[in-house]
């Protein structure tokens, strides 16, 4: 797979404060990135400088294999869709118009465009007829918030920057879009690079997650990498800290029982037994040196076997 997002030695400042000390980081076309981290880590800036609103102080982003700072800015950004959490719809434009704001920018035809509108408001469930003329101020937070997302896409970017866009929204709407967001990703197969704080959201959308603090990137992997190979304290810490959302108090008697998992053991690898009353968070942290836990009933008989990619496939769809 072809890298679409390259920082190479990327560092930022502001005055004489050094936000982002060094930066290399590849993401591949049609990949899920998420970057995730407290406020202040960096990750916003980093997002920013993607499509130029932050300039690099030193260093290189390459898009496609071509430095930034060598597009024209109005290309590069026409080429990217952006989504903020203060979605900032146009106030006095439809819903059509919204939409419609790159592609009419870009001279498509207004049958082409008014096609285009129709199909994407049907794809987020809200009925054209009913919602095509409607203001912004008629429409719920989560309403505009998949407004905010269509108009991003409706051009049919291969780069999507997404920064922090559900951190406003009540959890019920906050999962109805990550869902969306999922469904679209799989149906275009653009490049997102999803901000966010929340490592939950990170886990649920992200490929690879890029954890950041105090402007480093400290580690890159898929959640189940960092799951088991932390690289630091920190970056074990900040993953763990979902482990109540998570699910992790559920016992392993429960996953093995009622949600169906279970497994052979690979004869060549060691088990660590624990008892079916034991949670998931004493099992979750047994897989850094463990690949299969054995579950064991009150009588020490053995309930079965759970791997390792069985109980973190289980702790991501909680």
């Amino acid at each position: 797979m072809s890298t679409a997002i390259e920082f190479q030695h990327v560092s930022k400042s502001f005055g004489d404060t050094l936000v982002i000390p060094k930066m290399d980081l590849e993401i591949e076309k049609g990949e899920l990135f998420v970057l995730v981290g407290t406020s202040g880590s960096g990750k916003t800036t980093s997002l920013k400088m993607v499509n130029r609103l932050e300039e690099p102080t030193d260093g290189d982003i390459l898009i496609d294999g071509k430095k930034a700072k060598d597009y024209p800015l109005q290309q590069l950004r026409w080429s990217m869709g952006y989504i903020l959490q203060q979605i900032a719809l146009f106030p006095t434009m439809t819903v059509a118009q919204n939409i419609a704001v790159i592609p009419e920018m870009k001279k498509v035809s207004k049958k082409e465009i008014k096609r285009l509108v129709d199909d994407l408001l049907k794809k987020v469930d809200l009925d054209p007829d009913k919602y095509r003329e409607r203001m912004p101020s008629e429409l719920s937070g989560g309403e505009q918030q998949r407004i905010g997302i269509l108009r991003a896409i409706a051009s049919k970017p291969e780069i999507v920057l997404m920064d922090e866009p559900f951190g406003a929204l009540d959890p019920l709407s906050r999962t109805t879009l990550q869902d969306l967001i999922l469904e679209l990703h799989e149906e275009l197969h653009n490049t997102i690079i999803f901000v966010t704080h929340d490592m939950d959201e990170a886990i649920k959308l992200g490929d690879r997650i890029g954890i950041m603090a105090k402007g480093e990137l400290l580690q890159v992997g898929t959640p189940e990498e960092l799951a088991q190979n932390p690289a630091s304290d920190f970056v074990y810490d900040f993953f763990h800290s979902s482990a109540n959302k998570l699910g992790y108090q559920i016992p392993l008697r429960r996953v093995i029982e009622v949600e169906g998992y279970h497994t052979l053991k690979d004869d060549n690898t060691t088990a660590i037994p624990l008892q079916e009353d034991v949670t998931l968070q004493k099992a979750f942290a047994a897989l850094s040196e463990y690949r299969y836990i054995e579950v064991l009933n009150k009588q020490h008989e053995t309930l079965g076997y759970l791997s390792d990619k069985q109980i973190f496939q289980y702790l991501s769809q909680q």
